[in-house]
C-alpha cells in the first residue's frame, strides 16, 4: 500500500476537526431542533448544562411550548391536575408549579417501586436526603452517605468513640453532627472536627437542626442553643419552652420553632433570645416532630398519640387536626415550595400521604412482601418490590408487621421518600406518574 500523501493527511485532519467538532458549536436552529425531541423536565435539565443551550430553550420559547402540551396531557389524563399556563405568567413559575403538581399527583395515584438495602451493621435510625444524596445513622458508629440513583454508599463518617450520635444534617460541604454534648463537623471529604468543649456548655442535648451557616440545638432544659459553624461558637441561647424541647425546625426566613412533650410549640427568632410566640391548641400533646412551611407559613407537627397539628403562622391559630395513626407519629415532612402532600409516618409502620391544607389522609402506603427481583449493589444486595396503596376499609392489624416495621424517620424528595425502620434496612419509595 503507498504512503498517504500530503493531500491525504490534510484531508483526514479536515474530516477529524469536523469530526471532533464539540456539541456546544452547533447553531441555534439545529440545537432547537433536537431539543423538541426531549420531554419537558429533560429540557429544564439541559437548560442549565451552559449558556448556549439555556439561550435556545428559553429563547425560542420552547419550554413554553411544552408546558402548555403537558398541561394538555395531565389534564386529558386526570381530573385533578389543576396547574395553568399562560403567556402572562413567569416561565420558571409555571415550571414549578407543573413539578409540584407532577410530585403531588404522584405521591397519592402513581404506581410505587420500593428499593430496600441493608444499610448498618446494627440499625438506622435517622435519614436525611438532598440534592439526590441520603444520609443514613444512629446505631451504628458510622453515617453513610448514599446515592438515591443507585445506593452506592459514596462516604463514610465515623462518630468519636463512647459518644452516641443524637441527630445529624448535611448540605453540599459538610456534614453537621450533635454526637453526646459535643457538635461534630465532618467536611464531605471525612475530615472530623469536633467543637471546643466550652462552647457545647447545654445540659442534654435532644434534637438539632441545620441551617447553613447555623446549627440549632434543642436541650432538655427549654432552651435552644444556636452555632455558628465557621466560628465554631455559640452565638446565643433562646428560651423556648418550660419543658424540654423533644424537636425543631429552622426556617430560611429566620426562624427557630421548638415543639414538647406538654404539647406546646414555641416560636422564636435566630437573632433573638427569647421566645417571641406559642402555638397552642386545645387537643394538643406529646408534640414528637415536626416541620415548617416556608412558602404556605403553615407548621405541622406530630404527636405521641398519633395526632397530625397544623397552624399558620401568620395568624398563630390552629388550622385542622387529624388522627392518621392509632400511635405515635415519628416523622413527618415535606418537599420544599410544595403546598399540597405531607408524608408522615410513625409506629405503625404505613406510609401517609396527607393534603396540607385539610389533613385528610390521601394514601396509605406498605410495602409488599413478594420479591421483585434483586441485585447486587457495592454494600450487597438490593431488593425490588412493589408498593401497596391501602384502601379505607383495611384493618391495620390484618397487616403483617414485616410488611411495616415502624418508620422511624422519613425524608421526602422530588416523586420519592426514603424512610429508615430502626433497623438494618433502608427504603426508598419511588413514586411513577
Amino acid at each position: 500500500m503507498a504512503p498517504p500523501t500530503v493531500a491525504d493527511r490534510s484531508s483526514a485532519k479536515r474530516r477529524s476537526n469536523i469530526d471532533a467538532k464539540p456539541v456546544y458549536s452547533l447553531s441555534h436552529d439545529i440545537l432547537c431542533i433536537i431539543f423538541s425531541f426531549l420531554d419537558l423536565f429533560d429540557l429544564v435539565r439541559c437548560s442549565v448544562v451552559c449558556k448556549s443551550w439555556n439561550n435556545a430553550i428559553f429563547n425560542s420559547e420552547l419550554l413554553r411550548t411544552f408546558c402548555m402540551k403537558h398541561q394538555k396531557q395531565e389534564m386529558e389524563s386526570s381530573s385533578s391536575f389543576k396547574v395553568s399556563v399562560s403567556s402572562e405568567k413567569p416561565l420558571l413559575e409555571c415550571l414549578e408549579e407543573i413539578a409540584m403538581e407532577r410530585h403531588k399527583l404522584a405521591l397519592e395515584e402513581g404506581r410505587i417501586r420500593v428499593s430496600q438495602w441493608i444499610g448498618h451493621s446494627v440499625r438506622a435510625e435517622q435519614c436525611r436526603m438532598k440534592m439526590g444524596l441520603i444520609l443514613t445513622g444512629v446505631g451504628d458508629k458510622v453515617m453513610r452517605l448514599w446515592s438515591s440513583e443507585n445506593f452506592r454508599c459514596l462516604e463514610e463518617y465515623s462518630i468519636p468513640e463512647k459518644l452516641p450520635l443524637i441527630d445529624f444534617d448535611f448540605d453540599e460541604s459538610k456534614i453537621v453532627g450533635l454526637v453526646g454534648r459535643n457538635m461534630c463537623i465532618w467536611s464531605r471529604s471525612g475530615k472530623r472536627s469536633i467543637f471546643p468543649s466550652r462552647e457545647c456548655t447545654f445540659v442534654e442535648g435532644s434534637c438539632m437542626r441545620y441551617f447553613d451557616p447555623e446549627a440549632v440545638v434543642g436541650c432538655g432544659d427549654g432552651t435552644a442553643h444556636v452555632f455558628d459553624m465557621y466560628s465554631r461558637r455559640c452565638s446565643r441561647i433562646v428560651r423556648m419552652l418550660p419543658g424540654p424541647v423533644t424537636c425543631l425546625c429552622v426556617g430560611d426566613d429566620q426562624l427557630i420553632l421548638g415543639g414538647s412533650l406538654h404539647g406546646n410549640i414555641g416560636v422564636s427568632g435566630l437573632r433573638s433570645d427569647q421566645r417571641v410566640a406559642m402555638l397552642r391548641s386545645r387537643n394538643t400533646i406529646g408534640i414528637k416532630t415536626m416541620c415548617y412551611n416556608a412558602s404556605s407559613h403553615l407548621v405541622f407537627a406530630g404527636s405521641t398519640a398519633g395526632h397530625v397539628y397544623c397552624w399558620d403562622l401568620r395568624t398563630m391559630k390552629p388550622l385542622w387536626e387529624s388522627r392518621v395513626s392509632p400511635n405515635v407519629v415519628y416523622s413527618l415532612r415535606h418537599l420544599q415550595n410544595d403546598r399540597s402532600s405531607l408524608a408522615v409516618g410513625g409506629i405503625d409502620g404505613i406510609l401517609r400521604i396527607l393534603d396540607q391544607n385539610t389533613g385528610t389522609v390521601r394514601s396509605g402506603c406498605i410495602m409488599d412482601s413478594r420479591l421483585l427481583s434483586t441485585y447486587q449493589s457495592g454494600v450487597g444486595v438490593v431488593e425490588e418490590r412493589i408498593g401497596n396503596r391501602l384502601s379505607d376499609e383495611t384493618p391495620i392489624d390484618a397487616i403483617h408487621r414485616r410488611s411495616r416495621p415502624p418508620i422511624t424517620s422519613l425524608a421526602v424528595g422530588m416523586n420519592k421518600i426514603v424512610t429508615t425502620h430502626n433497623d438494618k434496612f433502608i427504603r426508598l419509595w419511588k413514586f411513577r406518574n
